[in-house]
């Protein structure tokens, strides 16, 4: 059975040889591996590890894609920068991290009022049909499933105005929030369209969506089948009407709002976040008969490099949720450089043999 096989099966409860396997990696994680010599330059991980799954983002919803970033400060340490949203970002310079936010352009309806024309310029030039046609080769020579990926609206709309306002906005001027919501959705949709027109369909789709944080969700459910599940329900029935599955990206503790994104559509969920309060056994006992599972391996038990820990974590999480043919292992976040090359091959390695059927 080949990965493509592979997912598409797991993706709908059907038999498969083995569990599925993916993995994300922060940049200096690969830029260590390539200073020790593990990996070659220019090397895909997805070939190197023999991963399962590999994608290329759909499009650029960048607001000004011609704007030039504006370096604001820069110390030894971070860099600040002014980018295409009108945001204000810092950033470390050394190792990868969530961007700080520092200021926004747009805080408010009257301000996105003045800038939400730009995301209907450019259209074509939005499209990502080199980077999309090119991995979709890989793909095909691999036999590797092959995802479209892209940010959904909560990720766009964060990128413009920052988690505060938008949060505070989805409260007290929720009229704001949904018309950035369909002004996302509806440029989503227009452009992959004009990408799978010339370049054809992928295996299926993968949005990150980022709606949580430690033990919470970002909003209250009632909050989000008001706001934003209409818009994650539109992008999810574009994807079914092509008869192409749609994997969920959310790091942070979602579990409450996952009932109302199984009514969205969804056909998994990805990554469930440990350290942030998901449980991988509690959601595949609850709601794996509903989804595929993608994701719920502690990333913490990986960088302590200790082999025995990692059994621990595998061998109490594996045998149980592969039962049903609905699980894709990964971890809870991406790899960092702290997890040594050998430490990454060995928990591959047990991984499949714990995962096959």
């Amino acid at each position: 059975m080949n990965s493509k096989e592979r997912i598409s099966n797991i993706l709908k409860h059907q038999p498969v040889d083995r569990i599925g396997l993916y993995e994300h990696f922060w940049d200096d994680t690969y830029a260590a591996y390539v200073a020790k010599g593990k990996i070659k330059e220019g090397e895909i991980l997805n070939e190197h590890f023999n991963l399962d799954i590999i994608g290329a983002s759909c499009s650029n919803c960048t607001i000004d894609m011609d704007f030039e970033p504006e370096v604001v400060r820069e110390d030894n340490d971070t860099i600040t920068i002014k980018d295409g949203n009108g945001a204000i970002l810092r950033r470390h310079k050394h190792h990868d991290t969530t961007p700080e936010h520092v200021d926004f352009t747009i805080k408010e309806y009257e301000d996105w009022k003045k800038f939400k024309h730009k995301l209907q310029e450019n259209l074509e030039r939005r499209v990502n049909y080199t980077g999309y046609r090119e991995t979709k080769a890989q793909a095909k020579r691999d036999e590797r499933f092959f995802i479209c990926a892209g940010a959904g609206v909560f990720e766009h709309m964060h990128l413009v105005c920052g988690h505060e306002n938008m949060l505070a906005g989805m409260a007290l001027d929720p009229d704001w929030i949904r018309d950035m919501a369909e002004t996302y959705t509806e440029l989503m949709i227009t452009t992959q369209e004009m990408l799978f027109e010339k370049e054809g369909l992928p295996d299926g789709m993968f949005f990150y969506e980022d709606l949580g944080f430690k033990d919470k969700p970002f909003m209250s459910p009632k909050m989000f089948r008001e706001i934003l599940q209409p818009s994650l329900a539109k992008i999810i029935d574009h994807a079914h009407s092509k008869d192409l599955p749609f994997i969920l990206h959310s790091c942070g503790f979602v579990e409450p709002l996952l009932p109302d994104m199984i009514d969205a559509g969804i056909d998994c969920l990805q990554v469930i976040e440990i350290k942030a309060g998901m449980d991988l056994l509690r959601i595949h006992k609850q709601f794996g008969d509903k989804i595929a599972l993608m994701g719920g391996i502690d990333v913490r038990a990986l960088y302590t490099n200790d082999r025995s820990i990692i059994d621990k974590e595998l061998e109490s999480k594996i045998p149980i949720v592969k039962q049903g043919y609905g699980y894709v292992a990964h971890s809870d976040h991406s790899i960092p450089n702290t997890v040594e090359y050998d430490t990454l091959r060995y928990y591959m390695d047990r991984v499949l043999e714990l995962g096959s059927y």
